[in-house]
This record gives structure tokens, C-alpha cells and sequence, in this order.
């Protein structure tokens, strides 16, 4: 794929230098539109106003939906009037949405200025819903049948106003006042008798989700009961609009992507990494290292703290990289376990005792498993093979209760503060690896200090 878009560039550059436009016409119409997009990403851009008029309006306006925003900004920036009213009038309205969410104020003034009235007043709807709804990401375009329809009419009104929905695969059915009474696939109007009326074929008892619903909700509906489409409905069960899975594709894309970053301990932002300024990047990490570096001098403090102690059995220093790391990866692995199935909607914070007794269950078998290991290569390695007569067989006892106490520590913590915080409100992403680590590397301390006094008697 890469191999193939490198050459298609080269030679689009290339009859670009020669002014041969239309040979390049007759290859950008061959070529799907993300791919198109995809290509004029890496193009030069004073190159791509030249090679987006050449495309025809239809692949054009799908081309456009897949650039990245700063192109579309580039682009709109170059259009005149009636260009940019060609690109609006084929794109459909949660794209225009999209679109106006992306671009600075003056931009968006000047989109709808091109958009005709319903469009604009739809566009405006949609806009005035909460980031991050079900309402956010609906399109109003729709097929809407009556219960009273005949299969004939109901052919003729996806015939009439199908070309202007972005899909005609169901089609729903609501009664006078757009309350929701049901659902028909193309599929079942298409084989059933002409007289036929809707209601005899349509789907009662449909799914559906409000204007209010949260985004990442509404697209794990959609996943969950494998639809292609989800209608969208307001406090009276009126239908105001539908999902499509095309758009719930690129919600999961942007949650799992936005999980990711902040489980790495990284504000989210939203630019590709190429697109991303130096100084985006340090304003989104920075705050990060802050808090988890003022949370690592209670680390410090707790080694200040028993530095006689240390200082008396120096053979203990050697094992604190081990227990602190063991501690860290084993809350890592519970947390990112559980915020997983807390995104999946797997779990909830009525399992909460039974995923406790769970990990619980799962940090005795490591704990005793990496005590009995570290045993063996305490004795083994440090003591025999290494000469280090300082390490004795309580000091080896020291490490591997440690260890067990410490597994079971973290699995406790990595396993408990996801589901806290997502029942308080917050992404339990945010307890995530670094967050997990810095606590419980404290506390391993203090656990591995605490037993070493009891016995070693320091």
C-alpha cells in the first residue's frame, strides 16, 4: 500500500510539472477518496487547490470529509464563494457539523454563509448539543415512513428522498408527531407484496438512544448488537436523527486513542503527530511529569527516612529496583485489565467485591510464584555464585514476603481505582500505569521496611 501510494505521488507530482491535468483527472477518478485524501496529505500544498478542482463534485466533497483539518482550512481558505457552496451542498450534515467543529470562527461564519437555510438551521441544531452526545454525532438525514404507507409508497419516498440520506438500509417509521414506532430494512420492503402495508413488516420495540446519551455509550449499542445504524431520539421518543457506523467507527477510534494517551500518562491531543507542535506536545506531557514527580519524593522521603536502616543492612538497597518494579507492573497489568472491561461495559461498580476476590485470588498465585523464584535466585545467584555472604537466608525470607505482600498490594490498588473513579464521575483512565506506579512504589517501600524491622530487628 505504501509502495503504491509513493509511486501514484510521484507520478501525480510528475503530470502536475507537465501540466497534463487531464491525465491527472483520469487517475484521481479512479481512486477511492480516503485514498485520494490519504495521498494529498503528503502532497505539496500549493499543489492541492489544482489537483481538488480537477475531481468531480460527488468525489470531491467525499474527499474533502476524509483530509485532515488543517488541508480543509488550506482549502477553504482558497475557494471562492461558489466553490465552497459546491463542497457544502454535497456533504451531509453531520459531516458539516464535523466540519465546523474543526475550523477556526471566521471559517465556520463563512460555511454557513454558503449552506442553504435548512441546512444551516440543522447544522446549528446539532451544534448546540453537548460535546461528546449522542445529538453531536447524529445526521438528519433519514428515510421517515408512515405506519399507514404501503410498500408502493414506501418505494417511491426512498426512491424521491433517498439520494439526499447518507443511508437507506432501514428505514423508520414514526406516526404524526415523529414519535418512534418502528424500524423496516430496505431488504424486507423490497420482497414483500406492493399492497403490503408498513406496519405489517416493520420491527417494533426498537433500540434507540437520546439527544443527551454520552457518544461512547451510543457507539458500544452499536457494536454490541452488531447495527449498522442507531436512531436518535428526544425526551418524547420524537426521532430527531441516527447514528451511522461509519461515524461510530471514528468515535471508538478517538476514545481508544484518547484511553491510550492518557493511560501513557499524556493530556490528549487531538492533531496527528506529524501536525503536533513541539510546544503542543510539552504543554500536553508536562503537567504529567509534574504531578508524578512531586508524587516520587514521597518515595524519596520514605528512603530518607530509613537510611540508618539501610545503612546497618546494606544488602537490602540491592532488591529495592526489583520489589518497586515487580509492584509496578503487577498494578499496570490490573489496571489496564479493568479499565479494558470498564470500557467494554464488561464490569461495573456493582462487581466491584467480585473483581477484588478476583484479583486477589489471581495475586497469591503470582505473588507466591515470584517470591519462590526470587528466592532461588537470592540464594542461588546473589549469595553462591556472586560470593555476597551479606545476603543470608532472612534477608532472602525479607524479599519474597515482600514480594508476595507487595503483588497483592498492587493488584488491590490497580484493580480498585479505575472502578472508583469511574463510579465518581472520572475516566478510569486516568488511574492508569504512571499514576498506579508512583503509589505503589511508596508503598512498597513502606511494606518491604515494615517487614525488615520485624525481622531483621533494624
Amino acid at each position: 500500500m505504501a509502495e503504491r501510494t509513493a509511486t501514484l505521488e510521484t507520478t501525480i507530482e510528475a503530470l502536475t510539472q507537465q501540466k497534463k491535468y487531464p491525465a491527472l483527472r483520469d487517475i484521481l477518478v479512479t481512486m477511492n477518496p480516503a485514498d485520494i485524501a490519504y495521498m494529498f496529505d503528503d502532497l505539496e500544498e500549493r499543489t492541492l487547490p489544482l489537483l481538488f478542482r480537477l475531481l468531480p463534485k460527488d468525489v470531491a466533497a467525499e474527499t474533502f470529509v476524509e483530509m485532515e483539518p488543517e488541508l480543509q482550512e488550506l482549502l477553504i481558505r482558497g475557494f471562492s464563494d461558489s466553490e465552497l457552496k459546491e463542497v457544502v451542498d454535497e456533504l451531509y450534515v453531520d459531516d458539516a457539523v464535523d466540519l465546523c467543529e474543526e475550523m477556526p470562527a471566521n471559517v465556520v461564519k463563512r460555511i454557513l454563509r454558503q449552506a442553504d437555510a435548512e441546512t444551516r438551521k440543522l447544522i446549528n441544531d446539532i451544534l448546540k448539543y453537548p460535546e461528546d452526545s449522542a445529538g453531536s454525532i447524529m445526521t438528519t438525514e433519514y428515510i421517515e415512513l408512515r405506519p399507514t404507507m404501503t410498500v408502493a409508497d414506501a418505494l417511491k419516498n426512498i426512491r424521491r428522498n433517498g439520494s439526499e440520506c447518507e443511508t437507506i438500509n432501514t428505514c423508520y417509521i414514526v406516526d404524526n408527531s415523529k414519535r418512534l414506532l418502528g424500524a423496516v430494512s430496505i431488504r424486507s420492503i423490497i420482497l414483500a407484496e406492493e399492497d403490503t402495508v408498513v406496519s405489517d413488516v416493520m420491527e417494533e420495540n426498537i433500540i434507540s438512544v437520546s439527544t443527551l446519551t454520552d457518544q461512547e455509550e451510543a457507539t458500544a449499542m452499536i457494536a454490541r448488537y452488531n447495527f449498522t445504524v442507531l436512531p436518535v431520539v428526544d425526551g418524547e421518543q420524537r426521532l430527531v436523527g441516527i447514528i451511522t457506523v461509519d461515524d461510530a467507527l471514528d468515535v471508538m477510534e478517538d476514545e481508544a486513542t484518547e484511553d491510550i494517551e492518557i493511560m501513557g500518562g499524556v493530556t490528549p491531543v487531538d492533531k496527528p503527530y506529524l501536525r503536533t507542535s513541539v510546544f503542543q506536545f510539552w504543554r500536553a506531557r508536562i503537567p504529567w511529569l509534574m504531578l508524578l514527580m512531586i508524587g516520587a519524593t514521597f518515595t524519596g522521603m520514605i528512603l530518607s527516612h530509613y537510611e540508618n536502616a539501610l545503612a546497618s543492612v546494606t544488602a537490602l538497597t540491592m532488591f529495592i529496583p526489583m520489589l518497586m518494579d515487580t509492584g509496578g507492573n503487577s498494578g499496570s497489568q490490573c489496571s489496564v485489565t479493568v479499565i479494558r472491561a470498564l470500557s467494554l461495559g464488561d464490569i461495573e461498580f456493582s462487581d466491584l467485591l467480585s473483581v477484588i476476590w478476583k484479583e486477589i485470588r489471581v495475586a497469591v498465585l503470582c505473588g507466591v510464584s515470584l517470591a519462590a523464584v526470587s528466592f532461588a535466585k537470592i540464594m542461588l545467584i546473589d549469595r553462591m555464585l556472586l560470593g555476597n555472604d551479606d545476603v543470608s537466608v532472612l534477608i532472602a525470607l525479607t524479599v519474597c514476603v515482600t514480594m508476595a505482600l507487595v503483588v497483592l498490594m498492587a493488584k488491590f490498588i490497580g484493580c480498585t481505582l479505575p472502578m472508583l473513579a469511574d463510579k465518581l464521575g472520572f475516566d478510569p483512565a486516568v488511574m492508569s500505569s504512571p499514576f498506579i506506579t508512583t503509589i505503589v512504589d511508596a508503598l512498597s517501600l513502606l511494606i518491604y521496611f515494615g517487614i525488615a524491622t520485624a525481622l531483621l530487628g533494624i
